[in-house]
């Protein structure tokens, strides 16, 4: 039997169908993805917060990222899982305009820094000797404040002036638009525009960061390969250190932006074309990549955990509560110039 989301039937959105199992294993998968998220994103947050030696220009961006991270965990994720399983928003029509916007600010601005840390790396690899002047404090704050403050001008103008619906208003209050619904409705222009600013150049920014990283890496181990043969050992071995450092670096954002992409392509994707195709494509689809490019926040702080080892110490400190001791703050993570 079909059931509504209010009791005026004829404008009400239609409840959700499935039974009693299915929407508490669905509830319970999402609960752990935003668990996940939130630990995650917190302990990355409270390392660099508490740790003298993580407090480097480069590690401000991701601590920065972290909190974009964490916020989507703590303001977004929630209410997309009811608005998920139930097909029903029953937090007001002013809220649903007020989440569409944070949905789309802290989305996009997780993507940005992801696009501004491929910078910094490029820099710190490809540019070793020049990095410090010109990766500054003030140059990591201006991409943190970039980072934000487009998305947020960005989500908030689109959804608050109803540009979302620009060519497409009566489309979408004949077919779309119904009581207890929150869903994010593009028409062709804005669906384009979204896809430029939130996905599209960012991901183009760090596709190309990477091409260059992978093969000046390439170049660097070739020559480190040849000089082998004419330089001395111990010269050798610190060369080796140093270029080792250089392509984890280059390993590390390269499977950071593969998960972005696996994260994040589908749902882009999907939204561009679906104005084009006359909105076929199903809504329940439309939910479920949302949530797999959510789960981008969630696996970014495990890229770390693998990658590295000063993640791994901070995290031990903190579930031990070590760093509530006297000094802890000042304690060595890493051995390295830069972790």
């Amino acid at each position: 039997m079909m059931s509504f989301c209010h009791n005026i039937v004829n404008i009400s959105c239609v409840r959700s169908s499935w039974s009693n199992d299915v929407r508490a294993s669905l509830y319970s998968l999402m609960v752990l993805i935003i668990l996940t998220t939130l630990t995650g994103n917190l302990i990355v947050i409270i390392s660099i917060s508490h740790f003298k030696q993580l407090q480097t220009p480069t590690n401000w961006l991701i601590h920065s990222m972290a909190t974009v991270d964490f916020l989507l965990g703590c303001l977004v994720m929630p209410y997309s899982m009811v608005r998920s399983v139930e097909h029903c928003w029953y937090f007001g029509e002013v809220f649903c305009k007020i989440h569409t916007s944070i949905d789309i600010m802290l989305s996009s601005a997780s993507i940005f820094h992801l696009s501004f840390i491929s910078i910094d790396r490029y820099y710190a690899v490809c540019d070793p000797l020049r990095y410090k002047a010109k990766i500054s404090v003030l140059v990591i704050f201006v991409m943190i404040f970039i980072s934000w403050s487009i998305p947020a001008l960005f989500a908030f103008g689109m959804i608050f002036l109803e540009l979302n619906l620009k060519g497409a208003e009566q489309m979408y209050y004949k077919h779309v638009h119904c009581l207890g619904g929150c869903s994010v409705f593009f028409s062709k222009p804005s669906g384009v525009l979204a896809f430029m600013t939130s996905f599209y150049i960012p991901g183009s920014i760090m596709l190309c960061v990477y091409y260059r990283i992978y093969f000046i890496a390439k170049g660097q181990e070739k020559s480190i390969n040849d000089a082998k043969q004419k330089l001395q050992i111990g010269l050798e071995e610190k060369n080796g250190i140093s270029r080792s450092k250089e392509r984890k670096a280059a390993k590390t954002l390269g499977i950071v932006m593969g998960v972005f992409l696996i994260c994040w392509c589908p749902f882009f994707v999907c939204m561009v074309l679906d104005p084009f195709l006359n909105y076929a494509i199903p809504h329940t689809l439309n939910d479920a990549l949302i949530w797999f490019g959510y789960l981008n926040s969630t696996f970014n702080p495990m890229v770390y955990a693998f990658f590295y080892p000063w993640f791994r110490r901070a995290l031990k400190m903190i579930v031990f509560g070590k760093i509530f001791q006297r000094d802890s703050s000042r304690y060595t993570l890493f051995l390295e110039p830069n972790p």
